[in-house]
């Protein structure tokens, strides 16, 4: 009886090990192996993307096609700024300042704050045509105006949210659930880096906040963790924690890494979690990041005239700093740099929230340095294959945002999705093209209007992806970032 006690306990610890996993591979039925087959790809009407080596999950994966971008820099503008004081210059709306709201603008709309009857806004700043291709921009981006030429705007971009949440996680991730993966990570994974000492995506912040939704817009969701966005900072280590603690030189670490190693590598064998072998990835990627980062994240280093051409205060931050850091990325082999910038919430609530306030104030933070960051990459021969994107989560409404019913002090725009303004430059796109058209009033997409997954699909081209073909098999579904729904690239936008 002991014996038989010694065995059945024996066998007890043994299943509590167990994963769910290893659980099914062996159900004497064969569903749980059928199961896991299909799981790894072998059913998926996809293709498999699961050959990744595991000791270098980084590794490239064949494209699809060639694409003309090799990486991307997306500067997101966090708060939705207004079209109709940027990019979309609308005549008719100046006219039409002051008058009441239509109803037929109204019914059926859901909106932020707006209640009751609203006043039309007529633009609070005046516009011109720049360059050759004659694109609109106003008067607060006297800098970028200058470069119009190298970039093409989408003028009827369009969601299906109306709150900052949700509608920045369908920009990020095609999804407006929190658990599905950001762009940079779909990029990441199907392309892996061109350097192996820093991390493939990276995620740089301004403003003073991060967006509301937080890591949530730089999490690898359902793929492997390690293709998550790493954060870095401008002030203190570039990294949290890169650095050793006092008293432990490098050498010691690389010895803690190599015992961790093997106590890893051990653990992979008896329990077969790929999570494991991305644990060990992520600790030696670490690793190398704490001689690679620092150099690359140090701006001081940049010469004088480059300083001045992107308004950079080495040591803070900042948009500017931000900007000029994505182009060291990039040309050391980032394969995606995402930039957030908080503040564009423009209700009117507040002077930080007014059109009249503290919108000028950011135009003027963003202005000169992306202006600088396309002049930067075109000079050193990288925009040609430098995907660099531009965009809010959504537009502004034509009508002046009211609270309660009544006119609010100082001037704002509530939300809307119905149409608002993106740009991208470099990386196959043709320069100096605006696709889509909105209506008089720039309210809703008159002409050529892009729903979100066909932003997806065309961002996907550019890198060398069949946007049906990069998925990943998960709860059943060959999940993709542009979902379900048929998406087409734009193709009007491409050289």
């Amino acid at each position: 009886m002991k014996l038989q006690s010694i065995i059945n306990e024996t066998r007890r610890r043994s299943l509590e090990h167990d994963t769910r996993r290893q659980f099914l591979a062996r159900c004497t039925t064969g569903l749980g192996a059928m199961f896991l087959a299909g799981q790894s790809g072998s059913f998926a009407s996809g293709l498999d993307y699961s050959t990744h080596d595991t000791a270098d999950p980084f590794n490239s994966l064949p494209p699809h096609f060639r694409g003309k971008a090799k990486r991307v820099i997306y500067l997101h503008m966090i708060g939705a700024p207004s079209q109709l004081e940027l990019f979309d210059y609308k005549p008719d709306l100046q006219r039409l300042d002051g008058q009441a709201c239509p109803q037929s603008f109204l019914e059926g709309k859901n909106f932020a704050f707006i209640q009751g009857t609203p006043n039309m806004l007529g633009p609070q700043y005046p516009f011109e045509q720049h360059g050759q291709s004659g694109a609109w921009v106003s008067d607060r981006l006297p800098h970028f105006s200058k470069v119009v030429d190298d970039v093409s705007f989408i003028k009827t971009l369009q969601t299906d949210q109306f709150n900052h949440g949700p509608a920045q996680l369908m920009v990020h991730s095609g999804q407006a659930r929190i658990g599905y993966p950001s762009i940079g990570s779909w990029v990441t994974w199907g392309m892996g880096t061109e350097n192996s000492d820093l991390p493939g995506f990276v995620v740089l912040l301004s403003g003073g906040r991060q967006p509301r939704v937080g890591k949530a817009l730089w999490s690898s969701g359902f793929l492997p963790s390690v293709y998550q966005g790493v954060q870095c900072r401008s002030v203190g280590d570039p990294v949290l924690n890169v650095s050793n603690p006092d008293g432990i030189t490098r050498d010691i670490r690389r010895s803690a890494l190599d015992t961790l190693k093997t106590l890893n590598k051990q653990t992979h064998k008896d329990f077969g979690d790929p999570e494991t072998l991305t644990r060990i990835a992520q600790y030696e990627m670490a690793f190398r990041m704490q001689m690679a980062v620092p150099e690359a994240m140090d701006i001081s280093k940049e010469p004088k005239d480059v300083h001045e051409l992107y308004g950079t205060a080495p040591g803070k931050e900042s948009f500017a700093n931000n900007c000029l850091l994505a182009r060291r990325l990039v040309e050391r082999g980032t394969r995606f740099v995402q930039l957030f910038d908080w503040g564009w919430d423009s209700h009117g609530a507040s002077d930080s929230e007014a059109l009249n306030g503290g919108f000028q104030d950011k135009c003027r933070q963003v202005d000169k340095p992306m202006a600088a960051l396309l002049t930067d990459l075109k000079r050193r021969g990288l925009l040609d294959d430098t995907l660099v994107v531009w965009s809010g989560e959504f537009g502004r409404t034509p009508m002046r945002e009211n609270r309660n019913g009544k006119e609010m002090k100082l001037i704002g725009r509530d939300h809307n999705p119905g149409a608002f303004t993106a740009w991208m430059a470099g990386g196959g796109i043709k320069p100096g093209v605006t696709y889509g058209e909105t209506d008089e009033v720039g309210y809703s997409a008159a002409v050529n209007p892009v729903p979100m997954e066909d932003y997806h699909a065309t961002m996907l081209h550019l890198l060398g992806f069949e946007h049906k073909k990069l998925n990943y098999p998960f709860q059943g579904l060959d999940q993709r970032l542009t979902g379900v729904k048929d998406a087409k690239v734009i193709k009007d936008l491409l050289v």
